[in-house]
């Protein structure tokens, strides 16, 4: 099966805003031996070379090859260290939904430069359906929620509406993406 590169869905990026990115993005072929170092620097980014060779049954000069190749293809964005909330006293998460006013649709940099700039917004999705954007928010508790909703979010020019929905468990959440066989 091929597997081309420009298939993998950057969220973060918009192509058409950034057309530098999509460049990148090269169709390569890849092979049972690329998903599986996939799959494994997906469960372990910060796996040595030495050791990600040994679990695809490759040499370590021939792995390096394959992982910078598959860096240089776009498969791998970037490698992140992910962060325990709860540690840093982060027990809420919300997802906000977002309605703009129907004449600011089509200006929105001061809205995404915001959402870039505040921390407290994990993710932002433009979507379909009742709103325009949702938000994955988070904060040390309910009332700084209620604070960044009501002082910051409902004030910006341009939002109409804001509904939030507060977590109560977290069932599952991972970054790993599912990789079609071969």
């Amino acid at each position: 099966m091929r597997l081309e590169a420009d298939v993998y869905p950057v969220m973060k990026y918009n192509f058409a805003e950034n057309p530098q990115i999509e460049n990148k993005l090269h169709k390569i072929d890849i092979d049972q031996i690329d998903r599986k170092m996939l799959t494994f620097l997906q469960q372990n980014g910060r796996v040595s070379n030495l050791e990600l060779a040994q679990a695809v049954n490759l040499s370590a000069p021939q792995c390096h090859r394959r992982h910078r190749r598959l860096e240089e293809a776009g498969f791998i964005v970037r490698y992140e260290t992910r962060l325990n909330p709860a540690s840093l006293g982060l027990f809420v998460i919300a997802f906000v939904h977002v309605s703009m006013e129907k004449g600011h649709i089509n200006d929105l940099s001061g809205f995404k430069n915001a959402i870039n700039e505040w921390p407290q917004i994990l993710e932002c999705y433009s979507v379909t359906g009742d709103f325009d954007y949702v938000l994955k928010v988070t904060a040390h508790d309910l009332k700084e929620l209620s604070d960044f909703l009501m002082e910051k979010l409902m004030r910006m020019r341009g939002v109409s509406g804001v509904r939030s929905s507060v977590c109560l468990d977290e069932i599952k959440s991972t970054n790993m993406l599912p990789l079609p066989p071969a």
